[in-house]
């Protein structure tokens, strides 16, 4: 099994809170749970597609909009197309056929303004998305996986034979869906969010569209609410829909203690220590949480270091400069980490003997950790260190010795005047 390609896969999630028919009572909830839908499965750690590739519709009464928008993502969809729906179930025609309720729906005659569910159907059957997966959230949703609905020709039981669909219902052919009292959400989706943020603390590290139906099953069933139902072919669950958090949390914890103690190993000076300990938890983190996750690029940042500590800076620097941008999309120019894996491109630039660009990145961080930490912080009087004797090198004394100055008298008043970290820029200030 393995996660959807996040570029190659639309997300459509469909709602309808708002309705003019005084027949047909509004849901607020409808609109909480596409809103918060969408955001977790477009988070950038665990989400399943970008935020461009998730696509909200709420309260969109155009049929032909909404089937223009909804084609759209159908045809882009490659590898997971994902399509949800929240709103009122209605039933009607001759075979009592499930339409989805838009706002100008009609409770008595819902053919003409409502979305009817098999139009929908076909259009994802269409796709050619190796994986299809259709979620509904509505009262007598059941109906479209029922095997006893009225005209077992026209059943969708006999028509998703079609490898990779799986169609998942928030109740059965009969059962209205519920919203309880003092929950924002619908009963099922909260309960499928709640999963989706919880994890499955017995389950495997990647869930499928089965591992969700399973555990939501057994949990609506002891509440006493509405039971889902399913319908999937052979190859719907190659594909998962989210990582399981709860091993991931366990797991996570467990690789960053390591990286905890490839930490220590830096301090002590161990780097071929620190170079193997890491390589095996990135790995690690990177199958676990993804390669934007900032445990995995915190770990990234302090293995490519080591392979300069190790003698290889020109190397070292590469990589840091590599992730240095990274971090800073994912991030943000001032975050702490960002500002670290700068020190450290610039300590590898140097040692590679490139000074000049060395110092033209400490001279942009050394204001950067002065704003953002304190003049007086450990991590910016390294900086003003490593800039002085940079600066020392290329023969700019005056510079470096008024930078060594302030690190001495700092350094006297916060660590103490034998302090190792005092006594070495003493040491640089008298070799001026």
């Amino acid at each position: 099994m393995r996660l959807p390609d996040p570029e190659r896969s639309r997300v459509v999630l469909m709602g309808t809170s708002e309705y003019q028919d005084e027949a047909i009572p509004n849901l607020p909830a409808a609109e909480a749970s596409l809103r918060d839908l969408c955001i977790l499965l477009s988070d950038p750690t665990f989400g399943i597609v970008p935020e461009q590739n998730c696509i909200s519709l709420l309260n969109e009464g155009d049929i032909r909009l909404l089937g223009r928008r909804l084609r759209s993502a159908i045809s882009e969809a490659e590898d997971l197309l994902l399509v949800y729906f929240a709103g009122h179930g209605l039933i009607g025609g001759k075979r009592h056929e499930l339409y989805l309720g838009l706002p100008d729906s009609e409770w008595n005659h819902p053919e003409f303004s409502s979305l009817e569910f098999e139009k929908l159907r076909s259009a994802v059957l269409n796709s050619r998305a190796t994986t299809k997966v259709i979620i509904l959230d509505c009262c007598f949703s059941g109906r479209v996986v029922s095997d006893t609905m009225a005209d077992p020709i026209a059943s969708v039981v006999g028509q998703l034979e079609v490898d990779g669909t799986y169609v998942l219902t928030s109740a059965q052919r009969d059962q209205v869906a519920l919203v309880l009292p003092g929950e924002e959400h619908t009963a099922f989706t909260g309960r499928l969010m709640k999963l989706l943020q919880e994890g499955i603390p017995e389950g495997p590290q990647l869930l499928s569209i089965e591992d969700i139906y399973r555990h939501l099953l057994a949990v609506m069933q002891a509440q006493g609410l509405p039971q889902p139902q399913k319908r999937g072919t052979r190859t719907a669950d190659l594909i998962a829909l989210a990582r399981n958090r709860a091993v991931m949390s366990r797991t996570a914890s467990a690789l960053k203690r390591r990286y905890l103690i490839a930490v220590e190993y830096s301090q002590r000076g161990d780097w071929l220590r620190v170079n193997n300990l890491l390589e095996d938890v990135c790995a690690a983190q990177e199958d676990l949480l993804g390669e934007n996750h900032p445990d995995y690029l915190r770990s990234c940042q302090l293995l490519a270091h080591s392979i300069g500590a190790l003698g290889e800076p020109r190397e070292a620097a590469v990589e840091l400069h590599n992730l240095l941008a990274r971090q800073i999309a994912i991030l943000g120019d001032e975050h702490l980490d960002v500002l670290q894996s700068r020190q450290y491109l610039a300590l590898n630039i140097g040692e590679a003997g490139y000074r000049d660009a060395a110092i033209k990145i400490l001279r942009i961080l050394l204001p950067m950790r002065r704003r953002v930490l304190g003049a007086h912080d450990p991590a910016t009087l390294r900086t003003c260190h490593l800039l002085a004797r940079n600066l020392m090198i290329i023969g700019e004394v005056e510079e470096a010795e008024a930078l060594l100055r302030e690190v001495v008298e700092r350094r006297e008043h916060t660590l103490g005047p034998h302090h190792p970290h005092t006594e070495r820029a003493k040491r640089d200030l008298s070799q001026l």
